[in-house]
């Protein structure tokens, strides 16, 4: 049986959830004779999760929204917006009642959905996660945002921080099925250094370096929120960290972008703000009410490649109200 292993597409923690999840499955569960990998993207209007995508055989989500297809047979996300809509949450909610309940798993108080995966199925499945500790470490680090500093997040030293960077970037649909499989069998020094990802970090350092000087004439701050307005130019996956490496007293950003396929807001929280907790407002909330979607302290809303207008209005929307929330 070919098993389809469906990820949050271009995210270091959605790849990381696909390696765990393959090696638990294979060593735990089994029944596949091969495990092939589809990345999927966050699309405008927040649609979910089409048919079309859903291998023949057995298939799995992680790291990404809820499906009621009948074709899902393992789920597993952290996303507090993980479900589209009441249905799809008592859809859900009536499978942990039978089988589903040992197949399907949601819990939004994890910083990321590799610890989830690792969890379970150590809980559950008797999975040893003894060999994981480096991969499951960096997940939390890099998708929590749990950087020691600006600095670290930036300037990318670490071997995490550079395959992260190139699975962010990557195009096509080959690179990223590559890289799964070694992030559970080689360190992450050894698969930085292996020559496909190698040729890819050189060129993408460079446009990470003109990158944080695009931000830095851009940002524009203003009672504790950045607003970066990128609309004039196609950009791709810019370190959402490089705003507070030049403006370290904001507590939010808002950046406005757009690539070949989609129109994008993302919204963040300064991982080093001295601001309460209870203070910080609820970014998955805000973008919900677009049809985007995220965690607390960082979400992102797409719209389609044309609606460049509509998505500067939202965005100037948001900053307005962040800056009344401060």
């Amino acid at each position: 049986m070919i098993f389809r292993v469906l990820h949050h597409n271009q995210c270091f923690d959605g790849a990381c959830s696909a390696a765990v999840f393959t090696k638990l499955h294979r060593e735990c569960i089994g029944g596949a004779t091969y495990y092939e990998y589809v990345g999927l993207a966050h699309k405008a209007g927040g649609a979910g999760v089409d048919e079309s995508v859903f291998g023949p055989g057995e298939n799995a989500i992680v790291d990404f929204k809820y499906s009621r297809s009948p074709k899902l047979t393992y789920w597993f996300d952290h996303h507090q917006s993980a479900f589209m809509t009441p249905d799809d949450r008592a859809h859900f909610e009536s499978g942990q009642e039978g089988p589903l309940a040992l197949r399907q798993f949601f819990d939004p108080d994890y910083v990321s959905c590799t610890g989830l995966i690792a969890d379970i199925g150590r809980e559950k499945f008797g999975f040893d996660t003894s060999e994981l500790k480096e991969l499951l470490y960096w997940a939390d680090i890099i998708d929590g945002a749990r950087f020691a500093s600006a600095k670290m997040a930036v300037e990318m030293k670490e071997p995490a921080l550079r395959i992260a960077m190139v699975i962010e970037n990557a195009e096509g649909t080959e690179f990223i099925p590559r890289i799964i499989p070694l992030l559970t069998e080689l360190p992450l020094a050894e698969i930085v250094a292996q020559q496909f990802v190698a040729d890819r970090v050189a060129p993408l350092m460079e446009r990470h370096l003109a990158a944080m000087e695009l931000i830095r004439e851009r940002a524009e701050l203003k009672d504790g929120v950045i607003f970066i307005d990128l609309l004039d130019r196609e950009t791709e996956a810019l370190s959402k960290f490089i705003p507070y490496y030049y403006h370290p007293e904001a507590t939010y950003t808002v950046v406005v972008s757009r690539s070949h396929f989609r129109t994008k807001i993302s919204v963040g929280t300064n991982p080093w703000t001295t601001k309460p907790v209870e203070e910080l407002v609820n970014l998955a909330e805000i973008c919900e009410r677009f049809g985007g979607g995220g965690h607390a302290r960082v979400g992102a809303i797409s719209f389609g490649a044309s609606e460049v207008e509509l998505a500067r209005s939202v965005a100037v929307g948001i900053v307005r109200e962040l800056r009344r929330e401060r």
